[in-house]
């Protein structure tokens, strides 16, 4: 039976050209789901994102933006995949054409009840600081919030729905206006540079400054900081007790 097999006349295999990945497309926010919502009799529709989780120093900043349809600024996109340059010119964009409202989650409730916390509150203040209630709320990330109507969590919403792009943009250039400002208040630490992110140069600051009223004590290289500054404190104090 293996004789015969290979008796048999081999079938010549065809050379098939190796295919290169076809490129993905670029993903960009769409109005698809306020134009939805709009349709079903559902408006104002809003979105909302924050913008400061991870940084050592400064507040968590939020925004809500309620688009107008027929008003739609060209260009919105998640903010972290913009230039400063492009985020300032759609940040007044937004700002003349659209409903606006930024909240602030300060350092000492980001300490007392953590930055998730402190970003939910700050999210849910922005809503409903808005000059009109919306009936439906987009929000970024896997948490709904309490905004007293209809919201609906979308993961990665900034990339997906132009509305919490459009509020990543407000969010993201409100922070970084205050956080320059807080660079020219507190020269050394390069607030204006980094945001408050934690980079080498701000670590650096950090140990050879000392952390400011602007610092998140909450945070791991923070409060490693203070830990040392307050060890260095009790030391000197035993030092002076010591008999001579």
């Amino acid at each position: 039976m293996i004789a015969a097999m290979a008796s048999k006349p081999r079938k010549l295999l065809k050379k098939t050209a190796q295919r290169l990945p076809l490129a993905e497309s670029v993903l960009r926010p769409s109005f698809r789901r306020e134009r939805r919502a709009l349709n079903n009799g559902i408006w104002p529709v809003a979105g909302c994102d924050e913008a400061g989780r991870g940084p050592l120093a400064g507040p968590v900043v939020a925004a809500a933006v309620v688009l107008d349809p027929k008003r739609i600024p060209r260009g919105l996109n998640d903010s972290k995949k913009l230039d400063a340059a492009a985020r300032e010119k759609l940040y007044a964009k937004i700002c003349a054409s659209a409903e606006v409202a930024v909240a602030f989650g300060s350092t000492e409730r980001i300490d007392r009840d953590n930055i998730l916390r402190a970003s939910l509150w700050a999210l849910s203040r922005a809503v409903k600081a808005l000059p009109v209630k919306p009936q439906l709320v987009f929000v970024d990330g896997n948490m709904k919030i309490d905004c007293g109507c209809d919201c609906e969590a979308v993961i990665s919403g900034d990339a997906l729905v132009l509305s919490i792009a459009a509020a990543s943009i407000v969010a993201k250039v409100t922070r970084d206006r205050l956080m320059t400002r807080l660079g020219l208040a507190h020269p050394g630490y390069g607030f204006e540079r980094h945001m408050g992110y934690s980079v080498p140069a701000h670590v650096e600051a950090l140990d050879a400054l000392g952390p400011t009223i602007h610092h998140r004590r909450s945070f791991a290289p923070v409060a490693a900081r203070l830990a040392a500054l307050e060890e260095g404190a009790s030391e000197e104090v035993a030092a002076k007790l010591l008999p001579l």
